[in-house]
Order: C-alpha cells, then sequence, then structure tokens
C-alpha cells in the first residue's frame, strides 16, 4: 500500500478579501490586515477559515514498494492551481494512504475549497463507492475510514481536549519537531518573498507527521518491530542522502535527540 503523507502551508487569500469587504485600491498588505482584523472581531483570533486560506506549499513524504521521497509540489515560481491540481493528480495516480496531523480540521477543508475555486477535477478524492466499490466502506471522506489517517484526529479519541500540538506530539517522540520559520511567520515570510524558507519548513513539519504515522502503526499492530526499525531506517538514508540544508539539520537533531534519550 502505498502512503502519502502531506502538509500545507498558506496566506491569506487577499483577492477574496477584497471583494468580500469592498477593498479595492489597497494593497495586499493592507488587506490582510483587514481580514485579520473582521476574524479576530468576529471569533477573538487571528485565524482565517479555510476558504479564505491560499495555498503557497505543499509538501509530501511518498512511500511506495519503489522507495521514498521528500519533496515539495511545484517549484518557487508554482500557481496555487497547478499546487492543488498535483496533489489530487497524485491521488490518482497512487491511491494513497493519506496521512496528516489535523488534516480532517483544516488541510483538506483548504484543499477542498481551493479546488472549488480552480474547478479541479478531484473524483478520485471524492469516491464513496458509487464507481469504485473499494471505497466503499474506506474512502478518504469519513472520518473513521483508514484511506486517511488525520494522526491528531485518531490519537486524540476525536476530540477536541485531547488534542496536541505536532511539535509537542513530536518531541513525545524523539523527533525534532518545528524547524524554521513556524506557522504565524508564513504570512511575513510570504511578503518577503521567502518562499523557499516556507516549503523547507513545510517539508520538515511532514516528516514529524509521517514519523510519528509509522510509530502509530506501530502501536496500532500494522507494523513489527523489524519492520518498524527498517522503515525508520528508510528515512534515515533518504535524509542522509540529501544535500538539502534543512534535511541535514534535522537528520542532525533527530540523531541528537535519540542519543540524548
Amino acid at each position: 500500500m502505498n502512503v502519502l503523507a502531506f502538509d500545507i502551508e498558506t496566506v491569506p487569500d487577499v483577492e477574496l478579501g477584497r471583494r468580500l469587504y469592498d477593498l479595492d485600491g489597497l494593497d495586499d498588505a493592507a488587506v490582510a490586515q483587514a481580514m485579520f482584523s473582521k476574524q479576530r472581531a468576529i471569533k477573538g483570533s487571528d485565524f482565517l477559515p479555510a476558504p479564505q486560506q491560499r495555498i503557497v506549499a505543499i509538501s509530501l513524504v511518498l512511500r511506495t514498494r519503489d522507495g521514498l521521497k521528500i519533496f515539495s509540489l511545484g517549484d518557487e515560481q508554482s500557481q496555487e492551481r497547478e499546487l492543488v491540481q498535483r496533489f489530487f493528480d497524485g491521488l490518482e495516480r497512487y491511491t494513497p494512504v493519506l496521512v496528516s496531523w489535523n488534516g480532517s480540521g483544516f488541510d483538506l477543508p483548504v484543499l477542498n475549497y481551493r479546488a472549488l475555486r480552480h474547478g479541479i477535477d478531484a473524483h478520485h478524492y471524492w469516491e464513496v463507492g458509487e464507481s469504485d466499490r473499494d471505497f466503499r466502506y474506506n474512502n478518504y471522506l469519513s472520518r473513521y475510514h483508514w484511506r486517511h489517517i488525520d494522526v491528531m484526529d485518531v490519537l486524540s479519541g476525536y476530540g477536541a481536549s485531547g488534542r496536541a500540538s505536532l511539535d509537542l506530539a513530536a518531541q513525545l517522540v524523539g523527533l525534532p519537531g518545528k524547524l524554521g520559520i513556524g506557522g504565524a511567520e508564513v504570512w511575513p515570510a510570504y511578503r518577503r518573498g521567502e518562499l523557499g524558507a516556507i516549503r523547507d519548513y513545510c517539508e520538515t513539519d511532514v516528516l514529524n507527521t509521517y514519523l510519528i504515522y509509522l510509530r502509530f502503526q506501530l502501536v496500532r499492530g500494522e507494523l513489527d518491530a523489524a519492520t518498524y526499525q527498517n522503515e525508520i531506517a528508510v528515512v534515515e538514508a533518504k535524509l542522509a542522502q540529501s544535500d538539502r540544508p534543512h534535511l541535514q539539520q534535522y537528520l542532525n537533531l533527530w540523531k541528537t535527540s535519540r542519543h540524548a534519550g
């Protein structure tokens, strides 16, 4: 079975904000600030609802019988439509088990709305058994099926009180946790033109997610101890082969944390 862990990074959809709040003539920074202010007045938080988020990075760990890949879709010049289309094309090609951290609460709703925004074909994702019987009792949409595993949601017992941040869960099991700019800094970094740093940050997040997933599969009994250690070794080898600084940093911190433990 192919496995695809994923994570997204987003910024305010200022084009939508201009239309929603009649803000023609204001620059992107001012429109975003207005969006944050209105959301804060409604909810007490700057965190924008899913339809007001625009995707600027999608990072993946793809595990197939051919090996393991750690990458971000497209490049720094790719438009959002391309990123979202390529994500759903990947589901069509590999029919993977999707793995996320809070994917049910954030990443997938945002992807749903952005696919709607761009009119993107995502029929494989929306399949519930009408065309493919294999999806009737195991599809991407049901919260309690295993074709999409939101590890945070499952570990919390599907309740808000038990939820943990990705950083906390990663450090709990001896992983480096959050590296780089941090989620709250994505919009300022994007405004500074630092999309490369955003993509790097997203890749380390998805590494944390994938490695927590492997530990969960061990606890769940889907992997025995030997297979689990082999999968960990595959990730280590992939990181060791990489010449990308953020992946080397992740590997070094991971080794240090395990040695300390």
